[in-house]
């Protein structure tokens, strides 16, 4: 590498016209830009420090594209909520509680609409969960994005999440084929000693919802 002409690719860049104005740009004493020359050779953190702006390829061997690109990729949306139809619809009931009511209530309105486009879908719903069994991957409080699943829970994708109702509760759990014939095993994803894996009949099934994803609740 010729270090010289390093050097003096950053006079030309930056329009420095000699060895004194190139001292005063990097923060050094004019003395050892003169040994720099001298030795073939520079202080690689000083320049990186001081020339954030150009490509350290180009720099170095003259060739390539002058500047340094963004190599920072473009961040993923955030979650934000409307009024005006964009996104999947928001209900404000909790999905241990009211949701089948307004899951099933074709005049009851969304309070907002969440517009995250991963979920912006047709069918999706969001609603809260409370509860604990669901931790570390699902949190007390967080949203839940659902979409009804109208094939046999035997059918399903194994070892997914799933919101199901039955007559007599509804609960969020993760979904395994039973031990026994005709069972579909309920699993919590907290460790915790009050929660336990539980086996029910595949007839008790009312409706089941794919949780497709959860957010905390930002508003």
């Amino acid at each position: 590498m010729n270090k010289a002409g390093v050097l003096d690719r950053i006079k030309s860049y930056y329009g420095l016209k000699n060895n004194a104005k190139l001292a005063s740009f990097l923060g050094v004493a004019p003395t050892t830009i003169s040994s720099w020359y001298a030795r073939d050779s520079f202080d690689l953190d000083i320049i990186y420090s001081k020339c954030v702006d150009i490509s350290f390829d180009w720099l170095l061997t003259g060739e390539g594209a002058m500047l340094r690109t963004n190599d920072v990729s473009t961040p993923e949306p955030l979650p934000s909520i409307n009024q005006e139809y964009k996104g999947a619809p928001y209900y404000n009931v909790d999905f241990i509680g009211g949701f089948e009511f307004v899951s099933n209530d074709q005049t009851q309105l969304p309070d907002y609409y969440i517009n995250y486009p991963p979920y912006n879908k047709p069918g999706v719903m969001w609603c809260n969960l409370t509860g604990h069994s669901m931790e570390p991957e699902i949190s007390n409080g967080d949203v839940i994005a659902l979409k009804e699943v109208k094939s046999p829970i035997e059918y399903l994708p194994a070892g997914e999440i799933y919101g199901i109702i039955t007559d007599d509760y509804r609960t969020v759990k993760r979904i395994r084929p039973g031990v026994q014939k005709g069972f579909v095993r309920l699993i919590p994803a907290n460790k915790s000693p009050e929660f336990c894996e539980q086996e029910i009949p595949v007839e008790m099934i009312r409706r089941v919802f794919a949780v497709l994803g959860s957010i905390r609740k930002f508003f």
